[in-house]
């Protein structure tokens, strides 16, 4: 599959204005391990390969584990703790709205781990990996990394 265009060298003020919530995220005050795993579970959902890749990798270079990296599909069943568990169930329920809004039991398991702040930017954490992802989608961004 061969590139579309370069979205950001045709309008980098968008590109800066997603950096920007990007920014927010990531200095928001949730753990930078629990935003790798949300980021790479959010791409794993949309299926961004560019993206799964990156956060992957990221996330292996902070010091998260390959199995637990490996289990991420099966969350429910790997070794994550409760907090994880909440967040990855809501991150999955936002990304997901097209089959079914997030459910009061999501949001509820959300609540009892994360304070207002935090589920806050644990949305935006959820809904700047899904705008990431839908870019290099829709553009089919190239990835170097991935090349034969």
């Amino acid at each position: 599959m061969s590139a579309r265009l370069d979205y950001n060298a045709v309008n980098p003020q968008g590109t800066r204005a997603l950096a920007g919530l990007q920014q927010y995220v990531d200095h928001s005050g949730l753990e930078r391990s629990l935003i790798d795993l949300v980021n790479v579970r959010v791409s794993q959902i949309n299926g961004c390969a560019y993206c799964i890749r990156l956060h992957t990798e990221e996330a292996v270079a902070r010091g998260e584990s390959h199995r637990r990296l490996h289990l991420l599909r099966v969350w429910a069943e790997g070794p994550f703790s409760a907090r994880e568990r909440a967040a990855l169930r809501w991150a999955e329920a936002v990304t997901a709205v097209n089959h079914a809004h997030p459910s009061d039991d999501a949001y509820a398991e959300a609540r009892a781990q994360f304070d207002d702040q935090d589920l806050v930017a644990l949305t935006y954490a959820a809904i700047a990996m899904n705008a990431w992802n839908r870019l290099a989608i829709a553009f089919r961004k190239p990835d170097p990394a991935l090349a034969g």
